[in-house]
């Protein structure tokens, strides 16, 4: 393996440590009893000096010959160190300032410090240092962000480098932390919505022997034990919905689901969807659980219903626009689609010049069309209902016409964030439906849905009238904080491997 000259400095100063008698890598818990933070809030000038043992990373240092002055990033922050040769040079560690710090120190390096809390001639809120300890070692140089008259340059910015190294992201970018700190505050909040409702939260299959619950290519793999190919899961709702047939009233799970799909600023092959599920319920009940609670959400997250995504200003004041899916589709194209036949929804989607091709059934013609033509004009939160009868294989047939289904979708800022149907509990009319996805799948469509008998079974055993509900959680928490790719929002995107 090959070296920077910096790379290739900082293990000679590793070697130096060692032979100093000085662990780089200490294994003993060090006993930190604040954050950085606290001690900027915590501070009075008219208090007593406060004694206060911190730990974490150095990200500058100005070495002023007797004396110097650190900038110390923990998980909570910033906080400027002053460190004195004559505060920290012992009988023990004769040279840690000379030495140690002044010389086999380096940015990027955790540090353990003791001392007290004052303010400088200049007013920053500091650490005078007292005692200090070598906690790692750094081989690597960060990127080290600049700034200049509070403009940030010689940035670590690369989308590319910023998603492979999201370690590296994570220290360098101050905002980029609080992404995530928010996605944790997005899933607390809905977890404490349902269970003030005292939905049951559950846990279902991730390894399949039928891929069910959506139309979607599925990941394969080969469990060696029982000789037979198993399914990632691409949903949970048929699983869920078992539950429902066993005697739940209400369950929710947070779902880690795998497609076998394309890759974009919306997509990523493995994600997180919340799918919820309660008894004796339809989706216009569903309608207003889903917009409280979004609502909710944004402001548990951001203590507004009103926040920028992108270029976008967009309100989660409740309630949320209702419009059919088809008196949109006949807004956007001057087209009626009621009771259009397979050849005529082809015939409307290249008079839209809408590419298709033969595989493609009514339900998905139709579905082209909506997006293309509609989902990103819907800005603010909107739900489409009232879905054709072949787009929907597990939804209820709506009451009043029997064309269409009783199901919903959220749209919010141009693109679908949830799905929600009255839950399809006729067994009869449920294998019909599996069937005709058979008919599909042969026809070459591979993102058909296969037939769960097993499901069917559960059917015949009886599920009470149902609503459920699905939503990603990615792309509720690019809304929450206001991102406008997937990658942003997840730690770790798939990635295609690179040579290190």
């Amino acid at each position: 393996m090959e070296f920077s000259e910096q790379e290739l400095f900082r293990r000679q100063s590793l070697e130096q440590m060692r032979q100093m008698g000085i662990d780089p890598y200490p294994a003993a818990e060090y006993p930190t009893n604040t954050f950085s933070v606290d001690i900027k809030n915590q501070f009075s000038d008219d208090a007593p000096a406060r004694e206060v043992c911190i730990a974490g990373r150095i990200m500058s240092r100005r070495i002023m010959g007797k004396a110097s002055f650190v900038e110390l990033q923990d998980s909570k922050g910033r906080i400027q160190l002053y460190v004195s040769r004559d505060d920290i040079n012992t009988e023990q560690q004769p040279e840690m300032y000379n030495t140690i710090f002044k010389k086999l120190l380096d940015i990027g390096d955790f540090i353990g410090v003791k001392g007290f809390v004052f303010r400088t001639q200049m007013g920053e809120i500091s650490v005078h240092v007292k005692e200090l300890t070598v906690l790692c070692k750094a081989l690597r140089p960060l990127p080290i962000v600049k700034y200049k008259d509070g403009v940030a340059y010689d940035k670590f910015d690369d989308p590319e480098l910023r998603f492979r190294q999201r370690y590296v992201d994570l220290v360098v970018n101050e905002n980029v932390k609080n992404i995530f700190t928010k996605r944790t505050m997005v899933y607390q909040s809905m977890r404490n919505f349902f269970n003030a409702q005292n939905y049951i939260e559950v846990e279902t299959p991730i390894l399949q022997s039928i891929p069910g619950g959506a139309s979607a290519r599925p990941f394969i793999t080969h469990h060696n034990a029982l000789d037979i190919d198993l399914y990632l899961r691409i949903a949970n709702e048929l699983y869920l919905k078992r539950l429902i047939v066993g005697g739940f009233e209400g369950v929710y799970e947070f779902s880690k689901n795998f497609r076998n799909e394309g890759m974009d600023r919306m997509h990523n092959p493995e994600f997180t969807c919340m799918e919820i599920y309660v008894a004796y319920k339809d989706y216009n009940w569903m309608m207003h659980l889903t917009e409280k609670m979004i609502e909710t959400i944004c402001l548990d997250v951001n203590g507004a219903t009103e926040l920028t995504i992108g270029e976008q200003t967009v309100s989660f004041k409740t309630p949320f626009k209702r419009i059919t899916m088809i008196d949109s589709i006949k807004e956007f194209t001057g087209i009626d689609i009621t009771g259009m036949d397979e050849t005529q929804l082809r015939d409307a989607c290249r008079t839209l010049h809408i590419e298709v091709d033969n595989t493609m059934g009514k339900g998905k013609l139709i579905d082209a069309i909506f997006g293309e033509k509609c989902e990103h004009q819907y800005i603010q939160p909107t739900f489409i209902t009232d879905y054709p009868l072949e787009m929907s294989p597990l939804c209820k047939r709506h009451r009043h016409h029997s064309e269409l289904t009783e199901r919903f979708e959220l749209m919010v800022n141009g693109k679908e964030l949830a799905n929600a149907y009255s839950e399809l509990n006729d067994p009869i009319d449920q294998l019909e439906r599996f069937q005709e996805q058979l008919r599909l799948s042969e026809k070459g469509d591979d993102e058909a849905m296969f037939i769960d008998l097993d499901f069917i079974r559960a059917l015949e055993y009886g599920m009470p009238p149902t609503s459920g509900m699905g939503i990603g959680m990615d792309r509720l928490v690019m809304l929450m904080t206001g991102q406008t790719a997937i990658q942003e929002v997840l730690l770790f995107p798939q990635m295609k491997p690179k040579n290190l």
